[in-house]
């Protein structure tokens, strides 16, 4: 790792590596074109992307073979759970994709439909230490079959009695004769740091969460414009979405009516316009926001 520049470890390719391509992007960072597969390096920042696997990352970062990388939760807390080093990992921000959930399911109406049902029994899965460290928890004793893949045909197979793996929509699950009954770890891509493997390059780091949370807060945040009878003011301020001050002007022509502008932090529904049309808003206008820095 070159003294000054920051090193940011991703996954090469798959969800990850996508939105973290697409992270970057947005944040402004432009990445030269590279032969090398494994390193890519920024043109208008001190900084290097190294692709490696996912599994890896935690390791690369704990060793200081990078400062910071980009993870699954899932893949970081189950390497922590093996590794004093990567569990002093430093999570410095949350990065709202690739989320999916660590779930145990079973067979429907089969033996296994709750925690207490899996004493004695066998669990197949990919994630052997959070398997493990749950049951101990909860004070349950079973097998745990460790399987790199394919783990939810173990119960048709007769390998094991329940699984624990990763769920987005369900739907390999009921594909496979099986459902959810607890969930173990709620995941999402997270950015990781190691402070004593910066370098010299903390600022960078700094500067690059800085412009991640702007791109987050924007993807989150959309702007409305509309027009309002003065006298219903504080009905439209109730119904606008985490906003917190907007901006009332008057409306050329009318002394009834004024102009709302409003950045709403919270997700604005077509109930919140039908809503805000009821309290007497007309011409609404909903837009996204590119940048956004507090």
């Amino acid at each position: 790792m070159s003294a000054g520049r920051l090193t940011l470890a991703m996954q090469k390719k798959g969800r990850l590596a996508e939105g973290g391509f697409d992270l970057l992007k947005q944040s402004g960072v432009k990445l030269a074109y590279a032969r090398d597969e494994l390193m890519r390096r920024a043109e208008n920042l001190p900084l290097d992307v190294m692709l490696i696997r996912d599994d890896d990352i935690p390791s690369f970062v704990a060793s200081g073979a990078c400062g910071c990388g980009i993870v699954g939760e899932n893949v970081l807390a189950e390497a922590a759970s093996r590794s004093a080093r990567v569990a002093g990992l430093e999570i410095v921000q949350r990065l709202g994709f690739a989320r999916c959930t660590l779930k145990l399911a079973a067979p429907v109406n089969g033996p296994v439909q709750n925690v207490a049902d899996l004493e004695g029994r066998a669990i197949a899965t990919s994630y052997p230490a959070l398997t493990a460290k749950f049951l101990k928890d909860r004070g349950i004793s079973a097998e745990i079959v460790e399987m790199g893949g394919s783990v939810e045909v173990a119960p048709r197979m007769n390998i094991a009695d329940a699984i624990c793996d990763l769920v987005s929509t369900g739907a390999t699950l009921e594909a496979n004769g099986l459902a959810a009954f607890e969930t173990v770890l709620e995941s999402e891509a997270v950015l990781i740091a190691n402070p004593a493997a910066l370098n010299g390059a903390a600022a960078t780091l700094d500067l690059l969460v800085e412009r991640f949370r702007g791109v987050i807060a924007s993807r989150q945040t959309k702007y409305i414009l509309l027009n309002a009878p003065k006298d219903r003011l504080d009905e439209i301020r109730a119904v606008l979405p985490g906003a917190d001050a907007p901006t009332v002007a008057p409306v050329v022509g009318r002394d009834d009516v004024v102009a709302i502008h409003a950045v709403c932090t919270e997700e604005v529904f077509w109930s919140t316009l039908e809503k805000l049309k009821a309290a007497g808003g007309r011409s609404i206008l909903v837009l996204p926001i590119e940048k956004m820095m507090a």
